[in-house]
């Protein structure tokens, strides 16, 4: 089975969002680590050296190849990224080999067979 490592920077509103559009698209779990800072095409604007942005999450997924592309798609829909400039990004990356998932491969494995 092969995967893929899906990354997506939301807006700390839209993580709870984002996390069950993935999970009702397949994605089986994720990673989320708060309080991430990036900059755009246009530079954040300060006040005495504090940030006026608000705060970005990632999230990180790794799904089966199969089901990547849609659970990326949904990810930009529910996060409004191509509505609304500077609210994230998400995209998806090879994955060469990945342990500690036979749990989620078992359990795929039974929902995917028949894409297969």
């Amino acid at each position: 089975m092969h995967f893929k490592l899906i990354i997506a920077f939301v807006e700390d509103d839209k993580t709870d969002t984002v996390l069950d559009a993935a999970r009702e698209s397949g994605a089986k779990g994720a990673t989320v680590i708060n309080h991430a800072r990036g900059e755009g095409l246009k530079q954040s604007k300060t006040f005495f050296g504090l940030t006026l942005e608000s705060p970005r999450d990632v999230l990180l997924f790794l799904v089966e190849e199969h089901l990547s592309r849609h659970i990326l798609e949904k990810i930009a829909k529910v996060a409004q990224f191509d509505n609304q400039p500077g609210t994230g990004i998400a995209f998806q990356i090879d994955v060469e080999d990945a342990i500690g998932v036979m749990r989620q491969v078992e359990e795929l494995t039974h929902e995917i067979e028949d894409k297969l």
